[in-house]
């Protein structure tokens, strides 16, 4: 009987090895990026989806510098537009504020001693040709530069700093953003990343699969303006928000075995 006995505490004990096993597979099965690459060293990455330029709107805040053979008389210019937002500020990454010249709702903005030059619809290359035919007006053989102040995305969810970030740089990814935001935690979704954009007043969104290489295809592998990640968590989250209530529940249950035990004795 002894034998019997020992043999069934092992076979209980080896079930349960195997169990513990096979849920520390599950939960990590999702954790890599990517996960339909070969192994070979000739595999390929698809071609990633064509950037498209972002367009000046109303409400966008442009960096625009203008830089002549005098730099005293461009200086009257670039200090107007640094001290142009000090009230409307957006917070950046690093937790400065954004500055630049406003473009107002008919799409203008007003620059010091060249005047109004509308700008909405341009990309900021167009912008950079459009301000430098004004300015030559009254510069001499100015050079400009133009960028966004307040292109900004914001990551939510399950990464380690979600926040709203200010981008220096237009052309932007999926996996810039997140690893911008410290990439995401273990209880992260990497299957089901939501994406969601205003386009012309609309919301659109789309559901991006970061184990897959067909993100690179993906019409929304490059954020717009204004753009919105969400993370979703994943079972494993939901079992760690359970921790504490599991342990009171496994309280409970020992309190109650050794009550049983002590009255049975009785």
């Amino acid at each position: 009987m002894r034998i019997n006995f020992n043999r069934n505490k092992r076979s209980t004990f080896v079930s349960l090895c195997c169990l513990i096993i096979l849920s520390s597979c599950n939960t990590t099965k999702n954790v890599p990026y990517f996960q339909n690459v070969s192994v070979s060293p000739s595999s390929r990455i698809p071609a990633a989806a064509v950037f498209d330029e972002p367009t000046i709107q109303p409400d966008d805040i442009l960096s625009i510098s203008i830089f002549t053979i005098d730099p005293t008389t461009s200086m009257v210019v670039n200090q107007l537009g640094t001290q142009a937002l000090t009230s409307g500020s957006v917070a950046s990454v690093a937790g400065a504020s954004s500055t630049g010249f406003l473009v107002d709702k008919n799409g203008e903005i007003e620059l010091s001693i060249v005047g109004k030059v509308k700008l909405l619809g341009l990309t900021t290359f167009e912008a950079k040709d459009l301000i430098k035919r004004e300015a030559a007006k009254n510069f001499a053989t100015p050079n400009v530069q133009v960028r966004f102040s307040n292109f900004k995305v914001t990551i939510l969810g399950e990464v380690l700093h979600p926040a709203t970030y200010t981008l220096p740089n237009e052309k932007v990814t999926v996996l810039d953003a997140l690893g911008l935001a410290g990439d995401l935690t273990i209880y992260g979704r990497r299957e089901n990343v939501m994406l969601i954009r205003a386009v012309k007043g609309e919301k659109q969104y789309a559901r991006l699969n970061l184990n897959s290489t067909e993100l690179f295809n993906s019409p929304f592998f490059y954020l717009k303006q204004n753009d919105v990640l969400y993370v979703e968590p994943n079972k494993g989250k939901a079992a760690s928000l359970n921790t504490a209530r599991t342990q009171t529940f496994a309280i409970i249950g020992t309190a109650l075995s050794v009550l049983i035990v002590l009255l049975t004795r009785l």
